[in-house]
């Protein structure tokens, strides 16, 4: 076909066709994104990155800082409080007798491998008291700065020697000669009488002496050891220190009455001091024929383990803190200064006050399951059905009668228990060895 056969418009139809247009592409249609694909895999951490691992030891410290930092919540009751600190102080006891105790064992036997943090026994040491040093002082301005002046507020008082009234001092008088003179035997220290064997945590003093005593001997300085029968803080009659709740530490007691203890002779000083040992038990179960044998006697010799921390009070000289130091071999960096008594959880047995309900919290009575609040024997009832008791919203008594029941009941041929830090007086420790009594293994 040629052009001459076109219409006009054909024409321009047909040359529209074969010449392109210049005109604007047109975008491509948008394609849906697919979701963004995964990350590639990290890599795996180093394992042998010291940064990792927290110091075992320096992690239970930070755990114990914790605990007094709840003395300073003023949501909790005042004597709650009191009771976070002292159980901070109970916590670090055990702290030195086990946990410091092993890394000093460690140090001793020349085991300076490093754990998986990196540190060495000897730089964890350094650093634990570096620590406690600072706690321990930040321990003892909460006392003397925050919990006791607001106890004061309350009329639960605690009364230093230089606020003693004359009927204070009189009564003190009193009672240090009835009760406390009697049970002290103060020990001279010269050549013929060494450096006695102290018990661990057990309060004591040095005194510095001027002077010939009974015997004609000059030895200048004394060791009181504070019978443990002997209560640490002593309430005041109310006739003597007038109304509320008003005490006495025994330390105060004794180093008021010292002079009484030392006839013939001037006490220049009198300073309280207390020593924690290592009260770790090491028994190879393997090469003892006798175990209960041998836990007996770890049990008495962990009273006079190696020392491991000396705690004086904060005004005891230099001269005769260095000297307990050498006595104990122990360091300048587990020297404790502190401003107050040296056996904080001696205050325990203030922290339950009757005459002051509003200091506390309400006491909590667990509940006994209703199957169990009758008189029936407990075997039959749990014959009957399971019993799930939880613990502490329930009693733990039907576990102790259960205990007790099966003591003595000739059925029961053995009884197996496991238990952890029983009390002084454990109730479940009693039904055991009555089983035990009764024929029954145990």
């Amino acid at each position: 076909m040629t052009n001459q056969g076109l219409s006009e418009s054909e024409l321009q139809l047909a040359t529209s066709e074969a010449q392109p247009l210049d005109v604007p592409a047109q975008p491509a249609p948008e394609v849906e994104k697919l979701e963004d694909a995964p990350a590639p895999p990290q890599p795996l951490p180093n394992l042998d990155d010291n940064s990792l691992y927290i110091h075992r030891e320096l992690s239970q410290l930070q755990f114990n800082i914790r605990v007094l930092e709840q003395a300073l919540d003023e949501s909790y009751p005042l004597l709650e409080r009191l009771k976070f600190l002292l159980i901070f102080s109970s916590n670090l006891d055990e702290f030195f007798e086990i946990r410091v105790a092993g890394l000093k064992k460690q140090v001793a036997f020349a085991r300076e491998q490093a754990g998986a943090d990196g540190l060495q026994p000897h730089q964890a040491l350094a650093r634990i008291s570096d620590l406690v040093h600072e706690q321990v002082s930040r321990q003892y301005s909460i006392l003397n700065e925050v919990l006791l002046p607001e106890l004061a507020k309350h009329q639960v008082r605690f009364i230093r020697r230089r606020h003693w009234t004359a009927k204070i001092k009189t009564w003190v008088r009193r009672y240090f000669r009835d009760e406390i003179a009697p049970i002290i035997t103060p020990i001279g220290l010269d050549p013929t009488h060494p450096f006695p064997l102290l018990v661990n945590k057990s309060l004591n003093f040095i005194v510095e002496l001027e002077g010939i005593d009974a015997f004609g001997r000059d030895s200048g300085l004394a060791i009181i050891p504070a019978p443990r029968l002997l209560p640490r803080v002593i309430r005041v009659p109310e006739e003597v220190g007038g109304s509320g709740a008003n005490y006495v530490f025994l330390s105060s007691m004794i180093h008021a009455h010292a002079d009484d203890l030392f006839h013939g002779m001037k006490v220049k000083g009198c300073y309280q001091f207390r020593l924690t040992r290592n009260a770790d038990l090491s028994v190879d179960t393997e090469d003892v024929e006798d175990l209960a044998r041998a836990l007996r006697g770890e049990l008495i010799s962990r009273r006079y383990g190696d020392a491991v921390r000396l705690e004086v009070v904060d005004t005891c000289p230099t001269h005769l803190a260095d000297f307990l130091l050498k006595q104990f071999s122990l360091s300048e960096s587990e020297l404790y200064r502190v401003n107050g008594p040296v056996n904080l959880t001696r205050l325990f047995s203030i922290t339950g006050l009757d005459s002051h309900p509003e200091l506390q919290y309400v006491t909590f009575t667990p509940a006994i399951p209703k199957l169990l609040q009758n008189s029936e024997n407990i075997f039959s009832v749990v014959g009957k059905q399971d019993i799930l008791l939880l613990h502490p919203y329930e009693s733990f008594t039907p576990v102790v009668d259960l205990l007790r029941e099966a003591a003595k009941d000739p059925c029961v041929l053995a009884v197996k228990q496991t238990l952890y830090r029983s009390g002084a007086n454990s109730e479940i420790v009693d039904a055991l060895v009555e089983a035990a009594r009764n024929g029954k293994e145990v």
